[in-house]
């Protein structure tokens, strides 16, 4: 293990009161890891205490979480790669434990598991945050065939193959819906390694907002399940508005039996277009899947040419 070249990743915006802590524990639990501190625009004395404490700092100015982490994947050269945020809610104590687990089962990406314990229920004090973890949870689970315990931790390991092939079109807290379904898409190896959270100390400040945050994720899932499976998803549409079409249609055909003369013209009409537009939505699912294949194939042959 202590051959491997290990970067520590810290995105940070204002967490002066935890950062030293933070970045002291890793110190002391993987010496020989590299400590990176991204600052992004913060207000208080997270940088200067952050280089005291002896971590490699520098900065991000576009604002937002996933932004800071792209340029860290982008900038840092490494073997093995830990993600974790600077509010110190995540134990650094079992890091050894986890990275053993990582490499002794070659894993693409290893997660630090908040939900499988009580910890996370009992110490996170914000409101719906429980149920908006289940709710993406089940979603994912469901839409991916997936059985992952926590889906928006923010406690990851990555191998180099994985850091150096990732890309993303996000900027802010949705990154660790992002990261979990685009492994699960192209059928990276996961694996959870169960911690025990603890909320953040009196006096910091989450930078989540429960529902502006919790709709970003929800959209960004459903945006996903049309990029990575648009067959379900123009499937799902195009039997919809194909039912919708067929429900319209009861009238006019009714009339016509009854009466051999149709009166509700312009219901025919539009049942009609839903009908059509049902079987455009098809056909489009069908051709987007194709590519989809082809694109899941061509990743493959990237990733395994990774060094």
């Amino acid at each position: 293990m202590v051959s491997q070249k290990i970067a520590i990743l810290i995105p940070c915006y204002n967490e002066a009161l935890t950062i030293g802590k933070v970045v002291a524990d890793f110190k002391m639990h993987l010496p020989y890891a590299e400590i990176y501190v991204y600052d992004n625009n913060s207000k208080d004395e997270t940088v200067a205490i952050a280089k005291k404490s002896g971590a490699i700092v520098k900065h991000e100015k576009k604002q937002g979480k996933a932004n800071v982490i792209f340029k860290m994947f982008r900038e840092i050269d490494a073997d093995l790669y830990i993600m974790i945020d600077g509010d110190d809610t995540y134990p650094v104590d079992c890091i050894k434990q986890m990275v053993d687990q990582f490499t002794e089962n070659n894993c693409d990406m290893l997660v630090g598991d908040r939900l499988s314990n009580k910890s996370y229920k009992n110490e996170n004090k914000r409101a719906f945050h429980n149920f908006g973890n289940n709710l993406v949870r089940a979603l994912i689970n469901v839409f991916f065939g997936s059985d992952l315990k926590d889906i928006l931790s923010g406690y990851r390991i990555f191998s180099r193959k994985f850091v150096k092939n990732y890309s993303s079109s996000i900027k802010g807290f949705e990154l660790e819906t992002d990261l979990s379904i685009y492994a699960l898409h192209y059928g990276l190896t996961i694996e959870e390694y169960s911690i025990h959270y603890r909320d953040r100390p009196e006096g910091s400040e989450s930078k989540l907002n429960t529902f502006t945050d919790g709709f970003k994720v929800i959209k960004l899932f459903f945006n996903l399940v049309r990029l990575y499976k648009p067959l379900l998803f123009f499937g799902t549409v195009a039997l919809l508005l194909f039912t919708l079409g067929l429900i319209f249609m009861v009238v006019p055909i009714r009339e016509y039996f009854e009466y051999q003369y149709v009166y509700k013209v312009p219901t025919l009409i539009f049942s009609i277009m839903l009908i059509i537009v049902s079987l455009l939505s098809f056909a489009t699912g069908l051709i987007l899947d194709n590519i989809s294949i082809i694109d899941a194939k061509n990743f493959k042959v990237r990733y395994n040419n990774t060094l």
